[in-house]
């Protein structure tokens, strides 16, 4: 018998006709090749890349210029001779502290952009510079008419306060778009708690100590002369004389500003020549006082408060750039038996803080605001992206991080 001509094998059990067989086997091959995965074609590489500019230029610029921080201790209060010391200081050093950007914030902002866009088209491009929305409807309306106040701060917040009504700053309305149009103006925002006698100190040396501390902080975040880059004398004159290390610190970082002893940890300073003022400033933020150890006879106050400065370029414009800054104030309040302390005057424990919408540049000596001109311009930021008006977060660190991203300013 002659051999029949081979033929593609097929399971043995088919009894599929040839013509449904070949049209599987064409089939397969063609879903195959539509699986395997592919290059991307040049313009879908361009895109890409597009859109990832945008997100980084989102985090760079949408939110404001960069984010530094840093703080300054001073020693601990000493014994009287014949006493054991107490707790060892915490440290003397005056070094601005960095941390690192985390990218995949980005994402997150891009998206909420997009769903507000959604929303309202509208109020959503009032946000940009310039204002490309028509600012007479939504929530541009409502932000014309001046907020209502919140209340007193009285404990930690629990999250970052909510978006603030869309609005382009002016200077008419210096605070628009940003939480601090709800707060309060100038030194009347820094309330006292209720002196009580604490640890063992008496109500009345309580008080004393407060309402210095509110003294302090208002001569070196609010006074004029020191804002525009004056000598904080009233501030320096508050200080025990008997912190000789931590005053002579402080006078020569005035004196000559380094990256290691820089006077805006401690004093809020511009360069009058940059930057002019508009509207009062805005402070929100919270006073305790606490015992200290176990043992009578010491107390800290603690103050944590947030201001924020509404500035245009002094040679003049119409652009108004804010800045914010956090000052954490410890001021140890010692029994004058136990402790050698001078009455009548602070023992400044630590001062940290946080200083947003700043070039990030450290050893000049001042502050200055980013407009946007700077943020285009200026250096790419490397830290961590936050927002500068979360009160719920604490304001430590990272040594040698980087500059940070805010989300607003």
């Amino acid at each position: 018998m002659a051999e029949q001509p081979s033929e593609e094998p097929r399971p043995e059990s088919s009894s599929l006709p040839d013509e449904v067989w070949e049209k599987f086997v064409r089939d397969s091959e063609r879903d195959i090749r539509a699986s395997a995965p592919k290059e991307p074609s040049a313009r879908a590489r361009m895109v890409t890349g597009r859109l990832r500019a945008m997100d980084e230029a989102q985090a760079r610029r949408g939110g404001g210029g960069g984010r530094r921080w840093g703080g300054k201790r001073a020693a601990a209060p000493a014994r009287p001779e014949g006493w054991r010391t107490g707790p060892a200081p915490r440290g003397t050093d005056g070094r601005a502290s960095r941390r690192r950007r985390g990218w995949s914030v980005v994402g997150v902002l891009a998206a909420a952009a997009l769903t507000v866009v959604a929303v309202d088209p509208s109020a959503a491009l009032s946000w940009l510079p310039g204002g490309l929305g028509d600012g007479t409807g939504g929530a541009d309306a409502t932000a014309t008419r001046s907020p209502a106040p919140l209340a007193p701060e009285t404990a930690r917040p629990s999250g970052a306060p909510s978006a603030a009504p869309a609005g382009t700053p002016t200077r008419e309305r210096p605070f628009a778009g940003s939480p601090a149009a709800r707060w309060e103006s100038g030194a009347n925002a820094i309330r006292l708690p209720e002196a009580k006698a604490v640890n063992g100190i008496p109500a009345d040396r309580i008080e004393g100590a407060l309402r210095r501390t509110k003294e302090f902080l208002a001569a070196s975040n609010l006074d004029p002369e020191v804002l525009r880059g004056g000598e904080p004398e009233k501030a320096l004159a508050l200080v025990d004389p008997l912190e000789k290390d931590y005053l002579s610190d402080l006078r020569a970082a005035l004196r000559e500003p380094t990256e290691e002893n820089d006077p805006v940890w401690t004093f809020t300073r511009f360069d009058p020549e940059e930057v002019d003022f508009v509207d009062d400033v805005r402070v929100r933020g919270r006073m305790t006082v606490e015992p200290v150890g176990e043992t009578a006879g010491r107390a800290v106050i603690k103050a944590d408060y947030t201001f924020v400065y509404a500035a245009t370029r002094a040679d003049g414009g119409d652009e108004v750039a804010r800045a914010i800054v956090r000052r954490v104030v410890e001021v140890d309040v010692m029994d004058p038996a136990r402790y050698r302390a001078t009455d009548g005057y602070l023992w400044i424990h630590a001062v940290d803080g946080e200083i947003s919408n700043d070039d990030c540049r450290d050893g000049d000596g001042v502050i200055r605001p980013q407009f946007l001109a700077d943020r285009r311009t200026g250096p790419e930021p490397t830290g961590e992206v936050v927002d500068p008006y979360d009160r719920s977060r604490g304001v430590t660190g990272d040594d040698d991080a980087g500059c940070g991203v805010v989300t607003r300013s």
